[in-house]
């Protein structure tokens, strides 16, 4: 394989890697959040932001998290044949398979985006008591996609190298 291809593969999996890192630890700021809320309300003085703040950083934690989970081929798939082929076999069923996952990622990408300018240029609030703007939430989903669909890039590379018989 060509030496960009080599090059892509090391960066889109090392920032993956970091991002998805991070993202292991926002579920302690979930905790910490919960954790504030139930000491809020024990006092009687409940805060009306912990809802949704947990909420939105669980939205964070999965949304960043897939990437690195795909990375590392721990994300759920449907085995009912694929584990019969053989590595080549199912590389091979890998780069059909791939091309679909990344046109639902760029469908899915463009909506986001699109949703994303939109909350900017309005900027939209949830109706709510607290009424957090939208945009930062909205950003991270449209950044966690697009780092999905560089992730299955690399999966599109590494699944030609296996067909290839060469090694990424």
């Amino acid at each position: 394989m060509p030496g960009w291809c080599h090059a892509y593969v090391r960066f889109v999996e090392g920032m993956n890697r970091r991002v998805g890192r991070f993202a292991m630890y926002l579920l302690y700021v979930i905790m910490a959040i919960l954790l504030w809320s139930s000491v809020t309300k024990i006092m009687h003085v409940p805060a009306l932001w912990t809802l949704e703040m947990a909420q939105f950083t669980l939205v964070a934690y999965y949304m960043l998290g897939a990437p690195y989970s795909f990375q590392l081929g721990t994300n759920v798939r449907m085995d009912l044949f694929y584990s019969r082929f053989t590595t080549k076999g199912q590389a091979m069923w890998d780069v059909f398979t791939v091309f679909v996952l990344m046109f639902y990622l760029g469908v899915m990408l463009w909506g986001a985006f699109d949703s994303t300018v939109y909350s900017f240029s309005v900027n939209e609030r949830n109706p709510t008591a607290w009424r957090p703007p939208l945009w930062p939430i909205k950003s991270i989903i449209t950044i966690s996609f697009a780092l999905m669909l560089l992730q299955a890039g690399v999966h599109l590379i590494r699944d030609i190298a296996t067909v290839r018989g060469e090694k990424i």
